[in-house]
């Protein structure tokens, strides 16, 4: 696959405050850790509602970083889930804030599915 520029990130407010304090953003996917992991968990633009439904169904604030990958400094590895599957975009390294050009709070509609831009 041909790496893709914008990947995108989905994470709770208050990881990303957390993050906003360190300097960095360490986490690796919901309740997981970058360190417990080894890679932050990205999507492209396709792949984000069915990360949204999957992992933050019922989650009540949730965050969509948007990620410039030329940004970040650490590899950035094009891998699926088990063979023969799509492959998702995989950061091998903490997330400087820099590399992230926007951090959209994400509202619900009336069934509760989570409004993406």
């Amino acid at each position: 696959m041909v790496p893709v520029t914008t990947l995108y990130h989905l994470t709770e407010r208050h990881d990303w405050a957390e993050a906003q304090a360190a300097g960095s953003y360490q986490r690796s996917t919901r309740g997981v850790s970058l360190a417990e992991q080894g890679f932050i968990h990205c999507s492209l633009r396709h792949q984000v509602p069915g990360i949204a439904d999957a992992l933050y169904a019922g989650v009540a604030e949730v965050v969509l970083l948007v990620i410039d990958g030329d940004l970040v400094p650490a590899p950035i590895r094009y891998e699926a889930p088990e063979p023969g599957a799509e492959e998702y975009p995989h950061i091998y390294g903490p997330l400087p804030l820099d590399a992230v050009t926007a951090a959209i709070p994400l509202d619900r509609d009336a069934a509760g599915t989570l409004l993406l831009p």
